[in-house]
């Protein structure tokens, strides 16, 4: 870590994912190790959405990273759990810049962080950096999906028009960065008094809108650079979370992953 940058802090969620969490955590903790992240210069700040199960007792284990256990949400679930975490996250740290991430993220090339904080300090209006798809499709893919929404969006605006029945129609090309792995100007957030979780909406989507309506950047990076330095199980916690049955894709794709993970890092030792 050079000189030049800020002090920053990661954030991140967990609910129940032991096998992800300790993934992901112990990625981090591989890049202090090697120097490539200067553990006087991070924090790392997990809070615990009373888990009461492995992965809690796991964090407690840790004296590298701060915890915060949140006990007893109540009846918030999903979403909103998730953003009175990362709004816990958010008070307690010093630093005027936050990596957000899910559990599901793993960075194999911790220069992500140098990159993206360099970007920021070249322009001081930008709030925000993080990519719009949660995947890397590909440029195929990803086009097709834009091609296929378009003409499902309007083919349900107009039957809503003409009082059909139809299901909600939806952008067809996705407006907001999402927070597997984001950087935020947190101390601009919190000299204009924003939060994550607003207007009970999914954590930081208002609040794009409301910084993008004040003249700041919110800037995107294609997954094909950011997926060069980074892995993210889609919906990865949710998956383990909602109980997805052993077909799902998804789940599949993330239990192989750990698998691929676990050899390469047994082989190492």
């Amino acid at each position: 870590m050079t000189h030049t940058l800020p002090r920053f802090s990661i954030g991140l969620v967990n609910y129940k994912t032991l096998d992800l969490t300790r993934t992901c955590l112990n990625f981090i903790k591989s890049h202090f190790e090697s120097g490539a992240l200067d553990a006087n210069a991070v924090e790392v700040w997990v809070v615990d959405n009373d888990s009461a199960d492995d992965s809690t007792e796991y964090l407690r284990s840790l004296d590298w990273i701060h915890l915060i256990e949140r006990p007893s949400p109540g009846k918030e679930q999903g979403f909103a759990a998730h953003g009175e975490g990362l709004d816990l996250i958010l008070a307690a740290i010093k630093t005027d810049y936050l990596f957000l991430m899910h559990t599901d993220t793993f960075i194999y090339e911790p220069h992500i962080f140098i990159e993206c904080l360099q970007r920021m300090q070249r322009q001081p209006n930008i709030a925000a950096i993080g990519c719009l798809h949660q995947l890397n499709r590909g440029h195929v893919r990803l086009f097709w999906r834009a091609f296929t929404g378009f003409f499902k969006y309007h083919s349900r605006r107009l039957k809503q028009q003409l009082g059909l029945p139809a299901r909600q129609a939806r952008p067809y090309i996705e407006p907001y960065i999402k927070s597997f792995f984001a950087l935020w100007n947190v101390g601009l957030m919190k000299k204009l008094g924003y939060r994550f979780y607003m207007e009970q909406q999914i954590p930081g989507y208002v609040l794009q809108d409301k910084l993008a309506a004040q003249g700041y950047v919110i800037e995107r990076m294609s997954p094909a650079r950011l997926f060069r330095y980074l892995d993210h199980v889609e919906a990865g916690t949710v998956g383990l979370v909602s109980g997805y049955t052993a077909q799902n894709r998804r789940l599949q794709r993330k239990q192989a992953m750990l698998k691929q993970l676990q050899s390469q890092q047994e082989a190492t030792k």
